[in-house]
């Protein structure tokens, strides 16, 4: 079972990113979706998360009205739009997963996954 994350790099202030989280070895449409981030010397938050059927959808209050989750089941992968990026925003973003029985259902928690990508750098600095 194996998540990757791609789309992070380097975007000047005001710009937008889109992360993407490809799953591999198990069916990505069971499980609910959530979106980490670490910015260095600080903890692992989560930002944003999706239910199985993609009908649920929540997210902190920092990045609310600027990133938006997403996911295509029938190509195992979700996303993470992110726009008017800030400096403050500059992190390793991490996707993750949990099987859930209910549809509608997600969390912000890092505790209530159990499946995670690797990480990918997004920096944002003019």
């Amino acid at each position: 079972l194996q998540l990757v994350e791609s789309g992070g790099g380097l975007v000047q202030p005001g710009g937008s990113l889109r992360l993407s989280c490809v799953g591999s070895g198990f069916t990505l449409g069971v499980y609910a979706i959530g979106w980490f981030r670490q910015a260095p010397r600080k903890e692992r938050e989560g930002i944003a998360c999706i239910s199985s059927s993609g009908h649920y959808t929540n997210y902190a209050d920092s990045v609310k009205g600027r990133f938006t989750i997403s996911r295509d089941n029938a190509k195992n992968t979700a996303y993470l739009q992110m726009n008017s990026l800030s400096p403050e925003d500059t992190a390793v973003y991490y996707c993750a997963a949990v099987e859930v029985d209910n549809i509608l259902v997600a969390t912000l928690a890092l505790n209530d996954y159990d499946i995670w990508g690797q990480g990918t750098q997004v920096t944002v600095s003019s």
